[in-house]
């Protein structure tokens, strides 16, 4: 299954299906079916289909999808069942609002460690997590077995931060800068541009062509 490619678009919305049967669980609901989970989360049934049916058989026709087997399924295949550290680099106003952010939807990832350079941070728990300093990253990534890093310095400093992640291990980095960052083929790196976001939205707001599919954006 992991050698299959699968879209970007449908990388995307598995959260989304997890959750909703998660919740599904959780009020003790066994079945439902494609349609049902269409009305929840606003992807077209054919959709909705198409994405399930690049792991396999998860469903029976006229029956729909066992809530408890898909959910467990889209756990394993979303790494919720281990616990996934994460590092922050850069606690500035944006920085310091992610240490907040608490990941209501997963019991599986936590913000473990953040790195800084200002002296008044440094030394700090802030809101459960320490602040180490910049010179400890890459000894303190390796010691936590960190394989994710969320990106929120300075544009200037972004890809030589970059490139000490990679030397430290890390293979995926969330990044909240404006820039384009370069790194080796086998590290992931997800762009959260939100003035992008905004501008996109401005646009369609005010265009006669809206977007067919408002629910993902790439």
């Amino acid at each position: 299954m992991k050698e299959k490619q699968i879209p970007k678009a449908t990388a995307k919305r598995l959260p989304i299906y997890y959750r909703y049967l998660k919740m599904l669980h959780q009020a003790g609901k066994k079945k439902v079916s494609s349609t049902e989970l269409s009305e929840a989360v606003q992807v077209d049934s054919a959709t909705i289909r198409r994405d399930f049916s690049y792991f396999g058989e998860l469903g029976k026709r006229g029956y729909g999808y066992d809530v408890e087997e898909v959910m467990l399924f889209f756990a394993v295949t979303l790494n919720e069942d281990k616990m996934t550290n994460v590092a922050l680099i850069g606690v500035g106003n944006l920085g310091s609002a992610l240490l907040k952010y608490k990941f209501h939807h997963s019991n599986s990832i936590r913000i473990s460690a953040a790195f800084d350079v200002d002296e008044n941070l440094v030394g700090r728990i802030i809101d459960g997590i320490p602040v180490y300093p910049m010179h400890d990253m890459k000894e303190q990534i390796k010691i936590q077995a960190i394989d994710i890093a969320i990106l929120t310095v300075p544009a200037d400093k972004s890809q030589d931060v970059v490139n000490e992640l990679v030397e430290s291990g890390v293979k995926g980095i969330l990044n909240f800068t404006p820039v384009r960052l370069n790194a080796p083929k086998d590290v992931i790196i997800q762009n959260v541009d939100l003035t992008n976001e905004l501008q996109t939205l401005i646009y369609f707001l005010n265009s006669d062509n809206p977007p067919m599919d408002i629910f993902v954006h790439n």
